[in-house]
């Protein structure tokens, strides 16, 4: 086992290594390019946006900005530090740069175009709000689709069958966007205003996430803190559960068909086995696999986050702050999440492979 997760961490850097090139000459070439936030700026002249391009190091051939921006080639990387610190003003945009010569090799993502920022900052800010949705909502969802799943397939054109069934046509059919406005309309709007339109508290009551202030708030107030945060999770995760519920029950399902119709399953049955023990200890062991790998494909959105849902609740997220990235044309920040993703999404597959040897002892790796 300690043999194959190190070969596959090997190789894992050639992947991450195409990754990483693809991503950066697809952002390279998008419309617009890295300049432009500036196209509609009438106060911006064209020496300001040279002087910019200078300053982030592109006027540099790709080449070069590629293994500046990897951190392996040349004394100031693209996009991190054109110049050894200070400050950069543009079109009054003051962004402080602190000196340095890294690269993400070295774990260092670069600066926010937008303020200056350090990329691990701004992606360490956003991830715990993400967390607390996307983990929310996808435990929320497995465990339902987990269930319901394999009970519609014991009981197979049962009633709740036919009832699962078009729950998941009707959700899984539903845009994520229309379902999270009709949401709002229902429950946040008159005359139920049962839960807050968006956003991740309440401004009046409770001081923003993630500050000093709001550690203080919740140790002193933690009912209070929690409530709050409970009433704003509401809408957001039932968007994302119906959604994902859809599909993975109907996964969940098929793969529990297909092992419960295997001849192992039937030959149990005719040696007399109780029906619980062939469903939990002979089948669902067997349905598992398949399930596994579509679990595991799914935890790189525990970091990534819910794009639509997070800008439709106003969830200060990782994907709320791709789309506002994207709005700014803040290439580092684009670039450092979908890096980290790409990680995330490798060391998932990795971890659904080992888990398929806890599940199915049949399962070696040489």
């Amino acid at each position: 086992m300690i043999k194959y997760i190190i070969r596959r961490a090997l190789q894992a850097i050639p992947v991450l290594l195409g990754i990483s090139l693809v991503t950066y000459f697809i952002l390279l070439i998008a419309p617009g390019g890295p300049t432009g936030r500036f196209a509609q700026n009438p106060n911006i002249t064209a020496a300001q946006i040279e002087a910019f391009k200078r300053r982030w190091g592109l006027d540099q051939p790709i080449p070069i900005q590629y293994c500046r921006w990897l951190g392996v080639c040349g004394d100031k990387p693209f996009l991190i530090n054109a110049l050894p610190g200070g400050t950069f003003e543009l079109a009054g945009l003051k962004i402080d740069l602190p000196g340095g010569d890294n690269g993400i090799l070295h774990g260092d993502f670069g600066y926010s175009i937008t303020d200056g920022r350090p990329v691990v900052d701004v992606i360490a800010e956003r991830l715990p709000p993400t967390l607390i949705l996307s983990g929310t909502a996808w435990v929320i969802w497995i465990i339902i689709a987990f269930l319901a799943g394999m009970y519609a397939a014991v009981r197979c054109y049962s009633l709740f069958d036919s009832a699962l069934t078009i729950f998941n046509y009707v959700g899984f059919s539903l845009p994520t966007f229309w379902l999270g406005i009709v949401l709002i309309q229902l429950f946040s709007a008159p005359p139920l205003k049962w839960f807050p339109v968006g956003g991740m508290w309440t401004t009046r009551t409770v001081p923003p996430f993630g500050t000093e202030r709001y550690w203080d708030f919740f140790w002193a107030q933690p009912f209070t803190a929690l409530y709050d945060l409970g009433t704003h999770l509401v809408l957001p995760v039932v968007t994302l559960v119906v959604v994902n519920i859809a599909f993975d029950s109907r996964f969940v399902r098929a793969s529990m068909l297909d092992a419960l119709g295997q001849d192992f399953v039937k030959t149990a049955r005719a040696k007399g086995v109780p029906e619980r023990r062939v469903v939990f200890k002979h089948a669902l062991r067997n349905a598992m696999l398949p399930v596994v790998t579509n679990i595991g494909l799914e935890i790189p959105f525990l970091f990534t986050g819910a794009v639509v849902t997070e800008t439709i609740f106003s969830w200060p997220g990782m994907g709320r702050e791709f789309i506002n990235a994207v709005g700014h044309f803040d290439y580092p920040v684009l670039m450092g999440i979908l890096l980290i993703t790409s990680v995330f999404v490798v060391f998932a597959n990795l971890l659904a492979d080992v888990v398929y040897v806890i599940v199915d002892p049949r399962v070696k790796f040489d």
